[in-house]
């Protein structure tokens, strides 16, 4: 395995150098001290937008910002007109490895048929273009081959250009559960059984040797699979797949390793069991009830709803076989409700929108999902800064626009609270004080 993981870094490493030129010409280093202005702004936090923002960054920090603040002598200013300015925008929930918009099929083929040096490099568009679209930061929650912790590793280097990532690597479930890769197929097609060291674990043991392992190779976050999914073949969508007791044993690991635990989750009956075990979120959600999200704000459990990936499968519904159909078709009768019971609930919601599923880049349309189920946009617009940056664990670099805080900014045409689809149209983005896209 060692071999494995160190052949991906070289393998994603190597292939940055191809972009390193591209790269160097969309990020314009930070020099001196750069102000950003703009009609509105939002700071990540506050209820409302403000009047006259400005921005003040110097290297890769903010040294202030608010509603027309003084701008320091020789600072390079930046005119974005009538626009708002926001902290960068946060997914709580992506694949930048793979992309299963291509067909259901046709992407398990490509799975099979291609070789983990492939996939890095069309991980490496991924990466950009959902940076561009004002994504400054994921969490990608499960990849194979460990092609997620090199393409992180090489962003955070600055070879190539792609949010900053926070990442799960192989995600935890049970045999034949949704994370079984075997699922729906002859028994040792692919040779030989998964085993824990695949994220594969029966019991409570096994469970904790595939998180210490997944930290060992770079997890940043733990993603496990506690009820069926809708993409996989041959298991029940709402079914639980782990035990009361494998659930606890996956959280206090976790935890105790001092990393966070997100679970794929529709059922009802498993959710409640990985809320009461004390998972930090629930990934999709679609079947809970009230009670369950009442007892998820209770916990302070955070609901990522993926709203976006359920919206896709439905526009391409005849794409997928037979038994996904039907599982799309009931998950997606019951997640606007429950989204909707979230809201007047008061669960904590943190935007994320299972990107890979459908094209990378799209993921600002989940904006204007969020709200067409009751969610105010202001609400919308903190879900996906300062919300996620709590979830994330990272609250303390960025998702808000203030003095120390990491130089992550993007600028929205015109105002969004009265048309959150202009999140679907930014066109100004800078990360750590580097801008990435500048199209205005």
């Amino acid at each position: 395995m060692f071999t494995s993981l160190v052949r991906i870094q070289i393998v994603v490493l190597f292939l940055a150098g191809f972009a390193a030129g591209e790269a160097i010409a969309a990020e314009t280093p930070g020099t001196g001290v750069i102000a950003l202005k703009a009609a509105r702004l939002f700071d990540g936090k506050a209820k409302a937008l403000v009047a006259n923002g400005v921005v003040v960054i110097e290297g890769d920090k903010i040294v202030d910002a608010g509603s027309g603040i003084a701008i320091p002598q020789g600072a390079q200013v930046i005119e974005l007109g009538d626009a708002t300015l926001s902290p960068g925008f946060m997914d709580a929930h992506t694949h930048l490895t793979f992309d299963g918009s291509i067909g259901h099929k046709e992407a398990m083929l490509h799975d099979l048929q291609n070789a983990p040096a492939k996939k890095a490099f069309e991980a490496l568009k991924y990466a950009r273009v959902t940076v561009e679209a004002g994504f400054t930061t994921v969490r990608d929650v499960g990849a194979g081959e460990f092609i997620d912790v090199a393409l992180r590793d090489a962003i955070a280097s600055g070879s190539v250009v792609g949010p900053r990532m926070l990442v799960a690597t192989k995600g935890i479930g049970a045999t034949g559960g949704h994370f079984d890769g075997a699922n729906g197929f002859q028994d040792e097609l692919f040779g030989k059984q998964s085993s824990w060291t695949d994220g594969i674990a029966d019991g409570p043991e096994e469970v904790r040797k595939a998180v210490r392992y997944e930290v060992k190779n770079g997890a940043d976050v733990i993603k496990a699979s506690v009820s069926g999914g809708v993409l996989s073949l041959a298991d029940e969508v709402d079914v639980p797949q782990l035990t009361p007791a494998e659930i606890g044993a996956l959280v206090e690991e976790t935890h105790r390793l001092r990393k966070k635990v997100a679970v794929h989750c529709h059922g009802e009956q498993a959710a409640r069991d990985a809320i009461e075990a004390g998972v930090d979120s629930i990934e999709h959600g679609s079947f809970l009830k009230p009670e369950t999200l009442t007892l998820m704000k209770t916990k302070g459990t955070v609901l990522v709803p993926t709203l976006m990936a359920t919206e896709f499968i439905m526009g391409k519904l005849e794409q997928y076989p037979a038994p996904i159909q039907e599982k799309a078709k009931a998950a997606a009768a019951a997640r606007s409700e429950m989204f909707r019971s979230a809201v007047k609930i008061g669960v904590k919601i943190a935007l994320g929108t299972d990107a890979g599923v459908f094209p990378h880049g799209q993921n600002a349309k989940e904006f204007a999902l969020m709200t067409g189920l009751g969610m105010a946009p202001i609400e919308a617009l903190r879900a996906a800064t300062s919300v996620n940056a709590e979830l994330l664990g990272i609250a303390g670099k960025v998702g808000t626009l203030e003095k120390g805080k990491l130089a992550d900014v993007v600028a929205i045409p015109g105002d969004p609270t009265q048309d959150i689809t202009a999140t679907e149209r930014v066109f100004f983005v800078m990360k750590d004080g580097k801008i990435v896209k500048n199209a205005r």
